[in-house]
């Protein structure tokens, strides 16, 4: 029996988690891709080209701030992140 979960899987499993907690799963995993320094991500792609899709996807974590009330700083945190990683090049 296999113990891999399935992109599809994790996807329903994070719709069931309450958007903070999402927000929090997403500064988390980028973290995790940063202390790789980034191998993940597009593999065969610029760093500049990845910068620009980190972007846009900051962008959109941004959008998921803005339409949730209360407070956090999870966008906050993939930006320091990002920078951090950005220091390190």
């Amino acid at each position: 029996m296999s113990n891999q979960v399935s992109l599809e899987d994790v996807e329903r499993m994070a719709e069931q988690l309450p958007a903070q907690d999402r927000l929090r799963l997403i500064a988390h995993i980028c973290e995790q891709l940063s202390e790789n320094g980034g191998d993940e991500l597009g593999n065969g792609h610029t760093e500049s080209e990845r910068l620009r899709r980190v972007d846009a996807w900051l962008a959109e974590c941004d959008a998921v701030a803005e339409s949730i009330e209360g407070e956090f700083d999870s966008a906050e945190d993939l930006r320091r992140i990002r920078h951090e990683r950005a220091r390190r090049l």
